[in-house]
């Protein structure tokens, strides 16, 4: 009994229907948030790394403060008190969390990095921004790469939380399915095929993730 219902519930067309659809609103939430927060995250990185002391205070204080309050939190403050759309509040949200994190990666990259480099740098006769760009940066992103990655794949679970503002992701539509498919074995197969999506995203960005690495590191932090 249980073997047909679940097997009724795979053969319905509506019902991929429904989770493609959810999955294609989670990966543009996840990637548009990614992007942003890589882009920031490395502003807001070098900023802490930045021996001004105003600057690096600034960014000090947004990490501090961002890691330390739930992202669900953050959802609503921007859906409620910014008066934003449910997709739009979750984008800025995710971004400006994973921005805080993903800093911090950042400035932990660059301070693995020697500060005899620096020197032997400025004796070259290169600026602040020159050695930043031409020798620190190039050989702090191949450490930085495992954390940020692991980081992304946080981000994409986490987009999970944009149902609660109404986000027609992939678990609202999971949520939308049990409506319809109500027995033990039928919502039970519903998120195992979601946590297999989950699954199947998050490997194969893991697995891009880990090739740029052994790339970046066989051409010294360079691509080509």
């Amino acid at each position: 009994m249980h073997v047909a219902t679940v097997t009724g519930m795979l053969q319905k067309s509506f019902f991929w229907t429904s989770l493609f659809r959810g999955l294609g609103v989670t990966l543009v939430v996840s990637a548009i948030s990614i992007v942003l927060a890589f882009i920031f995250g490395i502003i807001v990185g070098v900023m802490r790394y930045s021996k001004l002391p105003v600057i690096s205070q600034v960014a000090a204080v947004y990490i501090d403060f961002l890691r330390n309050i739930p992202l669900l939190l953050l959802m609503f403050a921007f859906f409620l008190i910014g008066q934003m759309q449910d997709l739009t509040a979750a984008v800025i949200a995710l971004t400006v969390f994973t921005t805080a994190v993903v800093a911090e990666v950042v400035r932990g990259g660059l301070n693995s990095i020697p500060k005899g480099q620096w020197e032997a740098a400025r004796s070259q006769g290169m600026s602040y921004i020159q050695i930043l760009r031409h020798i620190v940066l190039p050989q702090a992103v191949t450490k930085m790469i495992p954390p940020m990655v692991s980081q992304f794949v946080t981000l994409i679970k986490d987009s999970a939380f944009a149902l609660q503002l109404g986000v027609l992701e992939l678990s609202n539509r999971a949520s939308i399915l049990q409506a319809n498919f109500t027995t033990p074995a039928q919502m039970l197969m519903i998120y195992a095929v979601i946590a297999a999506i989950y699954f199947t995203i998050n490997f194969i960005l893991s697995v891009i993730a880990r090739k740029l690495q052994k790339r970046l590191s066989a051409g010294g932090g360079t691509i080509g």
